[in-house]
């Protein structure tokens, strides 16, 4: 009887070019292929003369045994799996399904794996230590999907996650993103790819931040970098460290001094200029005062409008606020972010309500359109919308929505980068360098960019618009103190058309637009803690 032999045959991400010579040969050379259907598109030149047996996903095991029994009858069996069958793949079903009696011969041949098929995507986010983690639990208990993403996060270790999101899993990737927020800084850089080498394929590079409010599948990789981790055009990157980990130029967020936070204060979650008088006006009254800004420069600037209050600086996820708010008993929660900040009002109003917390928001008073009806307005209610309009209405166009919302109109103008647009394009941003960094990261060049913190008045604005030559604004609809009266004055003044993006919708249990009633309100707390 002829001696069987078990290919266990790997056929990477799904285009033929990464698949290896020697897993074209087997196949070649094989007198029976198992395999799942999809795959066999990939490897259709090799075996078209090959009997094919194909069983369906979950028939993982079946796939296995029927393998290992046309091995043990004397073929040359090739059992194919995607990526490389070693890693959450079928090789290990196999080598359970053998036994030690078997006396077919075996062999296992590598292949590109979803990791690294995503990490040549995006430039080389693996060149350090990492490890991968998948977040299926059907065969793995959730718990411990939990405590090894926590171990991963508290040694920063780089980490591409696989199996992300399924139709029946969909808040697990959350969760995961949550625990690693606890560990490590919103803003590491971190990687997007789906449908790798298949020609779905999309990549991204974003914060850890932002994964939050991305959606995913099953066919998405994840690889959220270490404290090292930088960007370079379009590329993601983690150092070896031949330069020495002193040049790095990632910035981490603060420590936040946990101990030092005064107990039962007025949270102020800030970060503009009336979030800062509202602030100063709560310590003036005699509160205790804690102002919260997402980033050090926030930090900087509201401790210039009221360094009497305690200061805290770095953006949290929210498992991480909450424990932070719970640990120092706040009388009451002020949200005065941005109006464009929808996501942490959400979180912040999530909170409240879960910890029973007191929560207020200041809302800044709106601009009336109505007073600018000489002028070409045109609303839209996302950033994508406004870079799909953009494209058509201008050809000098002004970004004064600062950077965290590049990525998506990129998205809409159907843009891979700035630098791929006929249309040229300018921002205005705060002067801070990661800003910077992160626009010109995405193709502006330096010379269109004025980083400068606001707001401006209407002649600055028109002078700034005349001397760039533009012929279309897009800004936010973000209420009076924004300095939009300004901008829409100058650009009535030079005919420009307008594409300004509306307030996101929330609904905030308490809302005002007087500092005078938030000092009332917390006043009345005051009494009823007494």
């Amino acid at each position: 009887m002829l001696k069987g032999l078990l290919s266990l045959v790997s056929v990477g991400p799904g285009d033929q070019k990464q698949i290896t010579a020697a897993a074209q040969a087997s196949l070649k050379n094989c007198d029976l292929v198992v395999s799942y259907g999809l795959y066999l598109n990939w490897v259709s030149d090799w075996i078209a003369e090959k009997e094919v047996i194909v069983k369906d996903l979950t028939f993982e095991i079946e796939r296995a045994k029927t393998a290992i029994e046309q091995a043990r009858s004397g073929k040359k069996v090739c059992l194919v799996s995607s990526g490389d069958i070693g890693v959450y793949a079928m090789a290990t079903l196999a080598f359970e399904q053998m036994s030690e009696e078997d006396t077919f011969d075996v062999e296992v041949l590598p292949g590109v794996t979803a990791a690294l098929a995503s990490a040549s995507i995006l430039g080389a986010p693996l060149s350090h230590d990492f490890a991968t983690l998948s977040l299926s639990n059907l065969l793995c208990p959730w718990q411990w999907i939990e405590d090894r993403a926590r171990a991963l996060a508290k040694c920063d270790m780089v980490v591409a996650l696989y199996n992300v999101q399924s139709k029946t899993r969909q808040d697990g990737i959350y969760k995961i993103i949550e625990i690693f927020l606890e560990h490590k800084d919103p803003q590491t850089l971190c990687g997007i790819v789906a449908n790798a080498y298949r020609p779905e394929e999309t990549s991204k590079i974003t914060t850890l931040e932002e994964l939050l409010t991305c959606r995913f599948d099953m066919f998405t990789t994840i690889i959220i970098g270490n404290r090292h981790s930088q960007r370079k055009r379009n590329w993601l990157y983690t150092p070896r460290g031949y330069a020495g980990w002193s040049t790095t130029k990632h910035i981490q967020s603060e420590k936040l001094p946990l101990n030092e936070i005064p107990k039962c204060a007025v949270f102020v979650f800030a970060g503009t200029k009336d979030g800062n008088q509202v602030a100063s006006a709560i310590s003036q009254d005699g509160f205790k005062t804690v102002i919260s800004t997402a980033t050090q420069y926030g930090k900087e600037i509201a401790n210039l409008a009221s360094p009497e209050s305690f200061q805290l600086s770095g953006a949290l996820g929210k498992a991480a606020r909450a424990h932070l708010l719970k640990e120092n008993f706040p009388l009451a929660i002020v949200d005065a972010t941005h109006p464009h900040a929808e996501k942490i009002s959400k979180q912040l109003i999530e909170i409240s309500e879960e910890e029973k917390i007191p929560y207020i928001r200041y809302e800044r008073p709106a601009v009336e359109l109505t007073d600018y009806s000489n002028l070409n307005i045109t609303t839209v209610c996302n950033y994508d919308a406004a870079g799909r309009l953009a494209v058509s209405l201008g050809e000098n166009i002004l970004l004064t929505t600062g950077v965290k919302d590049l990525e998506e109109i990129l998205r809409g103008a159907c843009l891979k980068d700035f630098r791929d647009s006929e249309q040229k394009w300018f921002l205005r941003t705060i002067p801070d360098k990661n800003s910077i960094a992160q626009a010109v990261a995405l193709g502006l060049p330096r010379a269109n960019i004025i980083a400068m913190q606001g707001p401006f008045h209407t002649h600055f604005n028109q002078a700034l618009m005349e001397q760039w030559q533009i012929n279309l604004l897009i800004a936010k609809n973000s209420g009076q103190t924004s300095g939009l009266d300004a901008k829409l004055e100058a650009a009535t003044n030079l005919r420009l058309p307008v594409i300004l993006v509306e307030k996101p919708e929330v609904n905030y249990p308490k809302m005002t637009a007087d500092i005078d009633e938030i000092l009332l309100y917390l006043k009345q707390i005051g009494a009823k803690n007494a």
